[in-house]
């Protein structure tokens, strides 16, 4: 982060900040706080929308996203590198966690620090269980015939990422946990509606085979680089579609604690403006990455960290409504 966002989170830039949200979230073993670091790391180098809207709350809380996003990077980068990618490897990382979690203790620093932050707060194994089944979808699936069939590949790779957040960032409200899968879902239709030319590159195509046959379009055509006529209307169909989850995901925001919502408000808007940017690029997603610009992250950004901050202040005075 730079210019004007940087100087809006200086206090929280980079080692006394970091350091100081390890101290304040209890974590006072310096192998452990070693571990969160190489956590936190993936996450400012791979996810920096998502980077920015962790920094919304509250000190304490921030490490336990870094372990949940940098573990779920981690696994990812063994099936999506377009350069080093090594599905036997995540076949034995995957399968050496899951025994980590019978035995208690985990021997690498991403599984120390998602070993920690599940008992921190209690995430199911069954959620982690589910991420990595979809995990290794990838390395064989290349296609999905249905939606329906995509989204069983979707409650593993992003639905339970929203589940594995929710005691983070403490609903007040039983209709959170829906809402955050949802949230999950709508966040993986952005990134694959913007990604469909690197996933190409990959040999997947994760818009459904019955999509693009009710639009006449094939893997040949998409992979030609020209958007089309059908192209652009299957883009179209799907952008609706991925606003109507977010549209049913938005309430669940004001279902979180005050300290919370601003962090997920952002990412809300920020990632739901990757359709904004594909439509602005005239849907041109099969050779170009799109992204939100930094005028709209900055625009959404800074308003939020002021408010982040008081709510932070008000929260020893806010109570749940019943």
């Amino acid at each position: 982060m730079t210019g004007v966002a940087a100087r809006a989170v200086r206090q929280d830039g980079p080692v006394r900040g970091n350091a100081r949200a390890l101290t304040a979230a209890g974590i006072t073993d310096p192998q452990l706080r070693a571990d969160y670091e190489t956590c936190r790391r993936l996450h400012a180098k791979h996810g920096r929308t998502y980077y920015l809207a962790t920094l919304f709350l509250p000190p304490e809380k921030r490490p336990y996203v870094w372990a949940l996003y940098g573990f779920a990077r981690y696994a990812d980068e063994f099936v999506d590198s377009l350069t080093d990618a090594d599905p036997q490897a995540l076949l034995a990382w995957s399968t050496d966690f899951l025994d980590a979690l019978g035995r208690g203790e985990a021997g690498d620093p991403v599984g120390r620090a998602m070993l920690h932050t599940m008992r921190r707060w209690s995430i199911p194994r069954t959620h982690v269980e589910a991420f990595l089944d979809s995990m290794r979808m990838d390395i064989t699936v290349t296609g999905y015939p249905t939606y329906a069939d995509l989204e069983t590949y979707m409650y593993g790779s992003a639905a339970v990422i929203g589940l594995q957040m929710l005691p983070i960032l403490e609903p007040v409200a039983p209709e959170a946990g829906a809402r955050a899968r949802t949230l999950g879902e709508a966040f993986q239709m952005s990134n694959f509606i913007r990604d469909v030319g690197e996933d190409l590159e990959r040999g997947r195509v994760y818009l459904p085979q019955e999509d693009l046959d009710a639009f006449g379009v094939t893997r040949e055509a998409l992979a030609g680089g020209v958007v089309t006529a059908p192209v652009r209307e299957l883009l179209r169909f799907e952008i609706a579609r991925t606003r109507a989850l977010y549209a049913f995901a938005e309430p669940g925001i004001d279902m979180l604690h005050p300290t919370s919502r601003d962090c997920v408000r952002t990412a809300f808007v920020l990632y739901g403006g990757i359709l904004d940017a594909v439509e602005a690029a005239h849907y041109q997603v099969l050779t170009q990455r799109v992204s939100v610009p930094l005028t709209r992250r900055l625009a959404v950004a800074l308003p939020a960290w002021r408010h982040a901050r008081a709510a932070r202040r008000d929260a020893g005075r806010w109570t749940p409504v019943a």
